[in-house]
């Protein structure tokens, strides 16, 4: 490549130093010295001068001139070094040490020197589904050697590695290196580009390896002992990039000399469950690969699959078992695991209740459950999935509160290592049921679009850890846990605690609908006083109570259990059933009652210490009025704050409301949520629909002109809302209905207080004035649950409408599941966000999967039982 030097000498190119972490600063001795040190044609360089774009080498005859490397000044190289005592050499990607990716006392089943790779292994049983770790290059071919003598025709290869990986020329053989962090030698990167795939990182690292090595006399520094860095680091040799190879030219190139050999990258997470694009890869190449279809020719041997990470563990063994699970469907006599005695004692033990509810709700769940079990257990040599989770879940269990690990609370390490594993092994089963639908389909639906069709598998999967239905009641008298009063809490912004003695109360104009935050009993009879006077003349009221937290009402206030340190964390209870809250609330009254001392409070900023006499839980308290007012409907709904409500949660308020109109027309419908801000608005507006579909729409002016900053957002008009629209049958009138709606329930509240459609377009310009990145993330998430809000709202509208002729006999959860998830509606969901400011690839909150869960995932220590 050539380039004009200047005609004036410029000053060398200086290279940045790397500050902190006990790496020095460069010298300028370095860079010049190795830039003058480079060997170019029999050494003929008759100077070296450098320019903006990169150093030039004129050679001696002036007839010749060329640059060393394409962009040393743009990439700004930098250099480190691990102490002090170790030389300083440059750094790839300018932050890690290269050092060899594995070590021998990693492989445990001692295969390295026999078969070519560690912990080379076949499964139980006779499928040729194989595992590994990682190999050299002429340890890959005599693992291609080996199976090729067992009678392999066909190999299918899978490299699940997800971090870059370069081999380098070392002896006679190329070995495997990998980048490093030096605050972690041991540990691979990943994500480390999200915009670049592992195979362009490793060619990306390739060069910045063959440019260093110019640089320093055709030698780079990598690392061999970590652990006593004894004669490190040591010298490589690299005097061209074929002295490197990345992961894919030591893989792919037996295809020339083996023409039924393919390879594939299929990246595997070190943790938890593969993304749903991994699953869409490895279906492609089930459907791209014949002798994987269901039409192959059955007399022809299976093909061998082949499995390789880093050590062949864990990584190795969840992409052996999705090996295992696809032979099964290929096979007509699966084999089966031998089952010793040990093995006989794990199938005994409880199912977890996210896979029974999983189960009981697949097509032939028992059975697609039992073949992920055999497939486990005849791939369990290395690692035992299933076990793994019943192992952390003891540890867990068995921790007492102050014990520290690495840093972070053990509790929570365990408690991480065992969702990772319920998640791992809760989407093999998914994927099972995929398989068992599509294979004979040819993959008709890739995995993606199949589970956007089951969108109640991703409310299952936000909600596995249900250890909160297990925390004792003893918690609070304790000391563990501490009660916060709704006062603290929830400030009455609209004044009415004088006259109604509970916070917020505010009815729709002209509607039987009225919200309120949490009511003590002296506030229920104030409230029900007020509806049935000679002015209102209710004598049916349906009260319905939103609240999915422990309620306690306790000398006369109203209070919940918190944790010490995040006392404005209200603590959920993942329960579908309100009765289980409201037995979870009964035991701790009685346990508060009956503990008979002072318990500490939180009540108006401060902290007291309180002696409790009269303990009520909320369904006592309705109770207690129901003997005075016998109109009186009481239930429970559980919405979850801040978040759009579940399929379910519109059913249950439907058929409340409908069950109540059909007692009494004139019936009154009053709802509570903490605060009496957004859930109580949510259902609020829920009812404003159902109430205009039984008795008539009202009539509406024409939309007002707004002019005011982001008036177009605030009238709600996001560009996913408005694909809604137009993907909705009269999608324009739904939209309108809803807004309408929003402002009826709204209207004696601010927009400082609380407006949906509003309040998503104000947190989300927080996000970008907010410089703490969790807090950032948590506004993010939160906006976003607003617009989903929203959105389900509009499509409850629309159910409405769409099946008013058949009395609403198909619940919304079915015509979401059934009706609007063929209209694409969830594809919509998981892919929602504010396009018109971002792009949507870079936020994993756009996805279903990802936002359900971190909707769900609250930072409060465990407490309960691993269920």
């Amino acid at each position: 490549m050539g380039t004009t030097a200047s005609a004036a000498p410029h000053p060398p190119v200086l290279h940045e130093g790397v500050h902190g972490n006990g790496m020095a600063d460069s010298r300028q001795s370095l860079s010049v010295s190795s830039f003058q040190s480079v060997s170019i044609h029999n050494s003929k360089g008759k100077s070296i001068i450098t320019n903006k774009v990169a150093p030039v080498v004129i050679t001696y005859n002036c007839r010749q001139e060329f640059q060393i490397h394409d962009d040393t000044h743009k990439t700004n190289y930098k250099v480190g070094r691990i102490s002090d005592t170790m030389p300083e050499h440059y750094l790839v990607q300018g932050s890690f040490f290269m050092v060899q990716d594995v070590y021998s006392k990693a492989d445990v089943l001692n295969t390295t020197a026999s078969h070519g790779a560690p912990n080379f292994r076949q499964l139980k049983g006779t499928y040729p589904v194989f595992g590994m770790g990682q190999p050299s290059l002429h340890g890959f071919k005599q693992v291609l050697q080996r199976l090729q003598s067992q009678g392999h025709e066909e190999i299918i290869f899978f490299c699940v590695r997800e971090e870059p990986v370069v081999f380098l020329r070392l002896a006679d053989d190329f070995a495997p290196y990998t980048p490093r962090r030096k605050e972690n030698l041991h540990e691979n990167l990943h994500g480390l580009d999200k915009e670049l795939s592992a195979e362009a990182l490793e060619v990306t690292i390739r060069k910045e390896l063959h440019d260093f090595a110019k640089l320093n006399e055709n030698v780079f520094y990598v690392y061999k002992d970590i652990e006593h860095f004894k004669d490190e680091p040591q010298n490589i040799s690299i005097t061209c990039e074929e002295d490197i190879h990345v992961t894919e030219e030591v893989y792919k190139r037996p295809v020339f000399t083996m023409p039924t050999y393919r390879y594939h990258r299929l990246p595997l997470p070190m943790e938890g469950a593969p993304l749903e694009a991994v699953f869409d890869a490895f279906v492609n190449i089930l459907r791209e690969t014949p002798s994987l279809s269901q039409l192959r020719d059955p007399s022809k041997p299976l093909p061998a699959l082949v499995f390789s990470c880093q050590v062949g563990v864990g990584r190795t063994n969840l992409g052996m078992i999705l090996g295992t699970l696809v032979l099964n469907h290929l096979h007509s006599d699966p084999p089966a695991a031998d089952q010793p005695e040990a093995d006989q004692v794990e199938e005994a033990k409880p199912l977890f209740q996210v896979i029974q509810a999983l189960i009981s709700r697949l097509p032939n769940g028992q059975q697609v459950l039992e073949e992920v079990d055999r497939a486990t257990a005849l791939c369990s040599e290395m690692h035992n999935i299933r076990e793994a989770i019943y192992e952390n879940k003891k540890k867990l269990e068995g921790i007492g509160e102050d014990y520290q690990f690495q840093g972070g609370g053990t509790k929570d390490y365990f408690l991480h290592r065992a969702m990772q594993s319920l998640e791992r092994y809760f989407f093999l089963i998914v994927f099972n049921a995929y398989l068992h639908e599509q294979y004979p389909l040819a993959f008709a639906s890739s995995f993606s679009q199949w589970m956007c069709a089951h969108p109640w598998v991703y409310r299952l999967l936000a909600r596995m850890n249900l250890s909160e239905l297990r925390a004792p009641a003893d918690l609070v008298t304790k000391g563990t846990r501490v009660l916060v009063a709704d006062a603290y809490l929830a400030p009455d912004v609209l004044s009415t605690m004088k006259e109604m003695r509970v916070a917020n109360f505010r009815r729709v104009p002209k509607m039987p609908i009225y919200g309120m935050a949490q009511p003590t009993s002296e506030a229920t009879g104030v409230v029900l006083a007020y509806l049935t006077d000679e002015k209102r003349k209710h004598s049916h009221v349906l009260w319905v109570n939103l609240q999915e937290e422990l309620v306690l009402e306790a000398n006369g206030q109203i209070y919940s259990p918190r944790e010490p340190s995040c006392l404005d964390q209200h603590i959920p209870v993942p329960a579908s059933l309100p009765q289980l809250i409201e037995q979870q609330e009964t035991a701790l009254k009685e346990e508060v009652l009956a503990a008979q001392k002072w318990l500490e409070v939180t009540l108006e900023q401060e902290k007291q210490m309180k002696m409790f006499k009269s303990c009520l839980t909320p369904q006592e308290i309705f109770n207690q009025h129901k003997g005075t007012h016998q109109g009186l409907q009481y239930c429970r709904v559980l919405l979850p704050d801040c978040c759009a409500p579940r399929e379910e949660d519109f059913d249950q308020l439907l058929e409340a409301m409908k069950s109540s109109l059909a007692e009494d027309p004139r019936s009154a419908f009053v709802f509570n949520c903490s605060s009496g801000k957004g859930r109580t608005t949510t259902a609020m507006v829920t009812a404003v629909l159902t109430l205009w579909h039984f008795n008539g729409f009202p009539e509406f002016g024409d939309d007002e002109m707004v002019s005011v900053p982001d008036a177009k957002y605030t009238k709600g008009e996001f560009e996913v809302v408005m694909q809604l629209v137009r993907l909705l049958p009269d999608g324009h009138r739904m939209k309108r209905e809803v807004d309408m709606a929003l402002d009826a329930v709204s209207e004696t509240m601010t927009p400082m207080h609380y407006h949906l459609r509003e309040i998503i377009i104000c947190t989300y310009r927080q996000v970008k004035s907010c410089k703490p990145e969790k807090e950032s993330h948590q506004l993010l998430l939160r906006s976003l649950q607003y617009l989903e809000r929203y959105m389900y709202l509009i499509l409850f509208n629309t159910y409405l409408h769409l099946e008013k002729k058949d009395s609403w006999q198909q619940s919304f959860s079915q015509w979401m599941h059934q009706v609007a998830s063929r209209a694409g509606v969830y594809d919509l969901l998981n892919h929602l966000g504010f396009s018109e400011f971002e792009n949507l690839k870079d936020s994993p909150l756009a996805s279903l999967r990802c936002r359900w869960q971190q909707q769900n995932a609250h930072p409060l220590p465990f407490r309960g039982e691993f269920i």
